[in-house]
């Protein structure tokens, strides 16, 4: 404000400045030089805005319509999906900003040593989708870069795609109405379902999303608090910490196999989250970077879990899904890395039936919805056409649509408007009455 008052005094002032009784800089010198100057403020902030406030992508997601989606969505409900006779239980563990890049250089990692040795070790023992002949991962496309589209977009094939920040969505009591997701199904199938996490499932819109998606039980801090399992006012990191996390998820597991009927688990860690993750009182410090620290220890105690659920009697029919929700988010950790390194989430899938047994699990390049009608088919479910949502079953020769399309061509047409993605999954007129 004060810029613009000296700016105005000095242009509409009719001070002349002189030297040696010639005029030198009269009024109308400086009105025009103050008109160049203006001209080019003008310029140079609309540039830093359209950079800034990322401009182009707000016109090209409210303004530039697509039929991409329209074109290439397969159905759920339009689909044959034949589940087995001997229905398979599921466990999905989300590994908060756990990547490929921590593996060594060796294994198709970053790091001249490897972060992530059990990880790597329990891998030998299921199936692991790779973007290369190591260790690799999809490519983040289009509204899956937060934990909450990652969730999405792995439970329903479809990217997030919302007219307001990510994590503030769902507020209504409504997720994505229209939307056909994991839950769904298998609550049509008769499973119990559960949803874990140390956070409160009131952000992001969890609690919406679960609940109206599956009817989930929803374990978070609030019902922790609830049920007695932590004090009223405790509080740590997001609501509790993995330790607690890992111990409430034994006591889950062993209360859904009891039931005898199918179930679908669900949980996500959160000790790896940025800026430097969280903690544990017993976590050894290997290394100088606190959040490589914390990396190391939290892929053993995910590691262990799976140990446990292995020696358990329901582990037989039970598949365990193992997926980074998205790379991190941690600037600084990764400041000197090679821009042309491709960095992707780890993906693992252990006691798989797929009814396919011949697939190629390397050099596929393929984007996080691909895992929705992937995990069905890892639990014996035969999907007519390989395909679901926007995804394809990696565990088939059907091409994604990245190695169909191309990853530019996939990520442009997200990014665009969709009138019928809003029509068929957003608008609340498909809210469960």
């Amino acid at each position: 404000m004060l810029n613009f008052f000296f700016y105005c005094a000095f242009y509409l002032t009719k001070i002349t400045f002189l030297y040696k009784d010639k005029a030198l800089f009269n009024r109308k010198h400086r009105q025009r030089f103050l008109s160049i100057v203006a001209l080019g403020s003008l310029i140079f902030s609309s540039i830093y805005a359209i950079k800034e406030l990322r401009l182009t992508e707000v016109y090209t997601a409210y303004f530039d319509q697509s039929t991409f989606i329209q074109k290439e969505y397969v159905k759920p409900q339009a689909v044959n999906l034949q589940f087995p006779r001997q229905k398979k239980n599921l466990i999905h563990i989300y590994l908060e900003s756990i990547e490929n890049s921590y593996f060594d250089q060796a294994n198709g990692g970053y790091m001249k040593e490897n972060l992530m040795p059990d990880l790597m070790n329990l891998a030998k023992e299921g199936i692991h989708f790779s973007s290369n002949n190591k260790f690799g991962g999809p490519i983040q496309t289009y509204g899956s870069s937060w934990s909450v589209a990652a969730m999405v977009n792995m439970s329903s094939g479809l990217p997030l795609k919302i007219p307001m920040d990510g994590n503030s969505y769902g507020k209504t009591g409504q997720f994505l109405p229209g939307a056909v997701m994991i839950g769904d199904i298998l609550q049509e199938q008769g499973y119990n379902q559960t949803i874990m996490f140390g956070a409160d499932a009131d952000f992001g819109g969890l609690t919406s999303f679960f609940k109206t998606h599956g009817n989930y039980h929803i374990f978070d801090v609030k019902y922790a608090r609830k049920a007695g399992l932590i004090p009223p006012n405790y509080n740590v990191w997001w609501g509790f910490e993995d330790n607690k996390l890992y111990e409430f998820t034994k006591q889950e597991l062993t209360r859904l196999a009891s039931l005898n009927q199918p179930f679908n688990f669900t949980m996500e860690n959160a000790d790896t989250h940025f800026p430097d993750g969280f903690v544990e009182p017993d976590m050894p410090k290997l290394y100088t970077s606190q959040y490589a620290n914390v990396i190391h220890y939290s892929q053993k105690q995910v590691v262990d879990l799976v140990r446990w659920i292995q020696q358990q009697p329901f582990y037989k029919d039970t598949v365990i899904v193992l997926t980074g929700d998205h790379p991190s988010m941690n600037k600084k950790f990764f400041e000197n890395f090679d821009p042309n390194y491709q960095r992707t989430t780890f993906n693992l899938i252990l006691n798989a039936d797929f009814p396919n047994q011949t697939f190629s699990t390397k050099n596929r390049q393929y984007a996080p919805y691909d895992y929705f009608p992937t995990i069905l088919a890892s639990m014996g479910v035969k999907i007519k056409d390989e395909r679901l949502g926007l995804g394809v079953n990696l565990a088939s020769s059907q091409p994604t649509l990245i190695e169909k399309y191309g990853l530019k061509k996939v990520n442009q047409e997200l990014s665009k408007n969709s009138c019928y993605y809003n029509n068929e999954f957003v608008d609340e007129k498909w809210a469960k009455k």
